[in-house]
This record gives structure tokens, C-alpha cells and sequence, in this order.
């Protein structure tokens, strides 16, 4: 059987993932927070008919070999953490992270699970939570006579108490986490991130020190993904699962004639 069949096959399988993720950061252009992913493809195993080196003749040796490529493979599909643009949405809990560091969210089951989308509210007892009802973590609670928040850059919370007039500072502060690898952690969906061994332990601090990012209120960070250039990944993608289809068709057509000779 012709390796031109099973290396095509090998592409065509590679090129549909990559399609799989290109499409599935398209669907989340406007998903808050989101950081798009991109796929890392390696050459497959060489068949060796003749090594590097080889003695041609006396005193002489071929200064390259033959070596036949088996196709390719996806090794790693990365995230890419760059900074999405920031819409200006005027709703005091809406935060964005000028720059490095994830929001800590509470899952249910008490693990502590990492977003960078910042958009936040208030439970029935003014505990701050995010659209699914995951509490912040540290736990920040804001007093029910408060008519006016304020989040500084550093995280600090001020609140304009109804019954006195007077401005009170929240007894906990926003702290988020950042990671030296956070194309390592791993994805839970529904914007959350948990801690792998590549992307090593969170580091916690207070927003802006310790190279942690800002605060910005009433901001929200948007998705990453570049439609255009999403939609250049996409035809390059699917011209190459197309040229690979050719080439099975080529081989097929090759053996279809070696088939076809007769004596």
C-alpha cells in the first residue's frame, strides 16, 4: 500500500481538528473574557531508506540521506492570553484585569476555579457572585444599605451607606491570582480555569503589585478572537484538508493504474 494514502489521511485528520478549534473560537467572539486557542501541528515518524552519512564509495560518503515523512499530527492546541478590547458597560460590578491575574471564583464544591471575565452581581445577601452564582473568593459581601459602590485599581471597595450619608470602605478587597504558565491550566468551560502541574500554583495578590494586573470598573473584557483572522486560519485550514484529499486521490489513481497493467 502506497504511505501517500495513510500521510494524506494523517493531514486531513490534523486539518479537521484545527477546523474544530478555529470553529469553536468563532463561536465564542462575543463570550466575555474569552481567550482564544491555536493549534500546534509536528511531523510524524520518517522511514529511513538511507541514512546521512552513508559510505558511496571508498573514502567517500553521501552528504544526505533519504528519509520519508509519514504525515502529521496535533501535538497541542495552546490558549493565547492576550488582552481583549474593553467595553465600557457602567455597571459598578463589572470589573477587567488591566493586564495579568484571574478572578477567584468558589465552585460549589469549595475548589477555587479562575476567570478572567468580570462580570459580577449580587445575591439576596450581598454576597458577590458571577452570572451562575459562584461566589468571589476571598468571599466579599456588600452591606444592604449601600446605594453606591466604588472598586479602586487596587481592589479596594468603598460603599456610600443609604442610612448615613457617609462612605464606608468593605472589610475584604477583590485579590486575584496570576500563574508563570497559564497556557497550562486547564479549561472546565463556562469561562473558568483550574490549576494543572504545567501551569503551576496560583500566585495570590492585591490587583496592581507583585506583577498582577489593575482593576478597572464598569469595564467588561471581551473575547480575543479576530474574526479576520480567524477566517484566514479557516480557508488556509480547509485548503489544506483539501489538497490532502487530492493526494489520496492521486495515489488511489496510481494504483488503480499499477492495478490495470496486464502482462
Amino acid at each position: 500500500m502506497m504511505r501517500a494514502l495513510w500521510t494524506s489521511a494523517s493531514g486531513m485528520a490534523a486539518q479537521q481538528l484545527n477546523v474544530d478549534i478555529i470553529s469553536n473560537n468563532m463561536a465564542n467572539v462575543n463570550t466575555d473574557g474569552y481567550k482564544k486557542q491555536k493549534v500546534d501541528f509536528q511531523d510524524m515518524l520518517y522511514q529511513t531508506l538511507k541514512s546521512p552519512g552513508t559510505a558511496t564509495s571508498s573514502g567517500t560518503v553521501a552528504p544526505s540521506g533519504i528519509q520519508v515523512g509519514l504525515g502529521s499530527s496535533v501535538v497541542a492546541t495552546t490558549r493565547q492570553f492576550s488582552l481583549g478590547n474593553f467595553q465600557e458597560t457602567s455597571n459598578p460590578l463589572d470589573l477587567a484585569i488591566e493586564g495579568d491575574g484571574f478572578f477567584q471564583l468558589e465552585q460549589p464544591n469549595g475548589d477555587i476555579a479562575y476567570t478572567r471575565a468580570g462580570s459580577f452581581k449580587l445575591d439576596a445577601e450581598g454576597n458577590v457572585i458571577n452570572s451562575e452564582g459562584m461566589k468571589m473568593s476571598p468571599n466579599i459581601a456588600i452591606p444592604s444599605s449601600s446605594i453606591e459602590i466604588t472598586v479602586a485599581a487596587d481592589g479596594t471597595i468603598s460603599v456610600l451607606n443609604g442610612e448615613t450619608n457617609l462612605i464606608e470602605t468593605v472589610g475584604t478587597s477583590v485579590q486575584i491570582a496570576r500563574f508563570s504558565n497559564p497556557a497550562g491550566l486547564k479549561s472546565l468551560g463556562h469561562n473558568l480555569f483550574v490549576p494543572t502541574v504545567s501551569s503551576g500554583d496560583p500566585s495570590e495578590g492585591t490587583p496592581g503589585s507583585a506583577g498582577l494586573g489593575g482593576l478597572a470598573q464598569g469595564y467588561i473584557e471581551l473575547s480575543n478572537v479576530k474574526i479576520v483572522e480567524e477566517m484566514v486560519a479557516l480557508i488556509a485550514g480547509q485548503r489544506a484538508y483539501e489538497i490532502c484529499s487530492r493526494s489520496i486521490q492521486a495515489s488511489d489513481e496510481m494504483l488503480q493504474t499499477a492495478n490495470a497493467l496486464k502482462r
